[in-house]
């Protein structure tokens, strides 16, 4: 059958059996009936061969077994395959969470920013009104406020005229489409980065909630009531195994008890533990990332207030960079808020999938059962067989990892999302979790884990049979397959979430590696005695030189030509001009001499007196 032919053949095939269970009162999604009619053609015991056309009496049977399996609402397995089909359609990781939002806003985003953009605006009405429309723009971006709220547009419109005034709209309109846009989201930015800091400062943010506040209340919720719906969860998983572990060995037991339907109830709760731990770790993942961000968040605040202090005017240069990291903060924070809520709304749609628990195994009879079982966590588990190991020795063909020996022990893939191979194939389905302490089997470049030493043995000697055992469990039970990982067997069934992570198949042990070490040549400083000497002769040798220099002078002689005479040379350094200038200029102006004698003419006595008067002035007088 063609391609295109069998497409249709199963398009008619999933919208008439969509009809009848709208018939009989079931509203049931194209994926769920996909799925089902993949898990009854697979199912060996309906008898359906995949390498052959289907006949009509084959549809008739197939959309029959189909109804069958969708109508029975009490069914665990079911429970399971309607949980796993919603988490796949409705769960995504954190990165293609937040680039598929960015992408719905742009486009909602898409018309108001043609409208400015490809606007030819002359008049200054139209102006006014291209002004107008750029604070709608720069609100609805945001997302702070409402631009039907009067007191948030007035703050906006302060914001954006400090930092864009109406009058540079001429300039504006001579840009390209990409330069519009880009200024339009830079605009963005820097307005929403003014109204942070005038909120953290008390003169405004209105309509703009405390995210950092919100956050640190909302996540640590959530993440409590998560931890806690994990613990009930698994103490009733571990209700089941024990339960199942005493009917292995009670064959009256086994006979009242139904064991399969206990079994599709552990699958539904052991699926339920698996996405509560997705999506919890994606929780603890934003909390770490909030904190991060409140406290670079609080650093930038600081670092705007000592900038502009009390200063009437700051370059831009300086501020809005600033403005721009704070913008960027609170999206971030803004798309944490959303990722919560999303995770949130999950985690409460998929409690519902559980209701056949109490229906068919309420307290009362799972007291009963458990009258001389022992009920032990996964943790005990482990530590009871944490000190056997498998002996390398006994496997000469098999290679076993240890933590060890390999680098990334913690990062291999396990076959069976963990669970123990050998357990699951030797008991017909009971989940046991595998111990890595024990020794991973690497088998075909798969690696598997097991809760026990002798499982390990066991498994080690017919790997294949138990593969093949754990396949054909599958088939019957087609919830096992996303539960156990089994998507590279059945190619039909991988879910999206799973396509995604496609690398991480690929992770390969690295139980080798190059290194290299290098010594000192002498750690120590050298001890050798250079004058130091073995050889006798040669001690004598030396003994004798110098016992005959004891006995010889020296003796010099200086002709007249070489007397007084010797080589010398002297080093000059080269005259140069040099000059100085001192700090001020200043002059004194010396004070004339005017000494008198008196008396040299003579006198009427003998004797001539002489008078001297000096009356010169001192220079302080000068």
């Amino acid at each position: 059958m063609p391609p295109t032919q069998a497409e249709s053949v199963i398009r008619s095939i999933i919208r008439e059996i969509g009809q009848e269970c709208a018939a009989h009162g079931e509203i049931v999604s194209e994926t769920l009936i996909a799925f089902m009619v993949k898990a009854v053609v697979l199912d060996p015991s309906n008898g359906f061969n995949m390498d052959r056309t289907l006949m009509k009496s084959d549809v008739q049977n197939l959309v029959k077994l189909c109804m069958t399996r969708l109508l029975d609402t009490k069914n665990p397995s079911l429970d399971t395959v309607k949980m796993q089909v919603y988490f796949d359609m409705n769960y995504t990781n954190r990165v293609e969470f937040l680039e598929e939002h960015h992408r719905v806003l742009e486009s909602r985003l898409g018309s108001v920013t043609r409208e400015i953009t490809d606007n030819r605006a002359c008049a200054k009405e139209e102006l006014e009104s291209l002004y107008r429309k750029i604070i709608s723009y720069v609100l609805l971006r945001s997302g702070l406020g409402s631009p039907t709220d009067i007191k948030t547009v007035r703050e906006v419109t302060a914001a954006l005229q400090s930092v864009f005034p109406q009058a540079e709209l001429g300039t504006f309109l001579t840009l390209s489409k990409k330069d519009k846009e880009r200024q339009l989201k830079e605009l963005t930015m820097i307005v929403t980065g003014i109204r942070l800091f005038n909120r953290d400062c008390g003169k405004g943010g209105e309509g703009i909630d405390d995210l950092p506040a919100v956050l640190h209340v909302a996540i640590p919720a959530t993440m409590q009531h998560i931890d806690y719906q994990l613990e009930t969860a698994r103490s009733q998983i571990y209700r089941y195994t024990a339960i199942l572990e005493k009917a292995a060995n009670d064959p009256l037991m086994r006979a009242e008890l139904q064991p399969y339907m206990l079994k599709e109830a552990l699958y539904n709760i052991r699926q339920y533990e698996v996405f509560l731990q997705i999506i919890l770790s994606d929780i603890i993942t934003g909390a770490q990332e909030v904190e991060m961000m409140t406290k670079q968040l609080g650093a930038h605040l600081e670092q705007l207030k000592m900038t502009i202090k009390s200063k009437i005017a700051v370059p831009t240069s300086q501020v809005f960079p600033i403005f721009i990291a704070l913008s960027t903060l609170w999206t971030s924070l803004q798309n944490e808020t959303i990722v919560v809520g999303v995770l949130s709304n999950l985690f409460t749609h998929i409690q519902p999938f559980l209701g056949a628990h109490e229906l068919y195994f309420p307290e009362r009879v799972m007291q009963c059962h458990l009258n001389g079982a022992t009920v032990k966590t996964d943790v005990c588990r482990m530590k009871e067989h944490m000190e056997d190991r498998v002996n390398v020795a006994d496997f000469r063909k098999l290679e076993w990892l240890f933590p060890e020996t390999t680098a990334n022990f913690d990062k291999l893939l396990i076959q069976y999302r963990g669970f123990c191979a050998y357990t699951f194939a030797a008991t017909d389905g009971l989940l046991l979790p595998g111990n890595p302490a024990i020794g991973i089997l690497k088998y075909k470049e798969k690696y598997y884990t097991f809760n026990s030493k002798d499982a390990a043995y066991s498994f080690a000697e017919n790997p294949e049979h138990y593969i093949d055992i754990v396949r054909e469990k599958a088939k019957k039970n087609t919830e096992l397959i996303q539960l156990l990982e089994l998507h590279q067997q059945f190619e039909t069934f991988i879910p999206y979430s799973q396509m995604r992570d496609a690398d991480k198949h690929y992770i390969k042990p690295i139980t080798k590696c190059e290194s290299s070490t290098q010594t000192d040549t002498h750690i120590l400083p050298p001890m050798i005695v250079r004058s130091y000497e073995w050889n006798e002769w040669e001690l004598r040798r030396k003994a004798i030189k110098l016992a005959n220099l004891r006995q010889k002078v020296t003796h010099s002689v200086q002709t007249d030509l070489s007397h007084l005479r010797r080589e010398n040379c002297s080093q000059v350094y080269p005259p140069k001009d040099t000059s100085t200038q001192s700090m001020r200029e200043d002059s004194t102006g010396m004070a004339r001499p005017q000494i008198y004698l008196a008396g040299l003419r003579g006198g009427k006595s003998e004797i001539t007196d002489e008078v001297k008067v000096n009356l010169t002035r001192d220079v302080d007088e000068t």
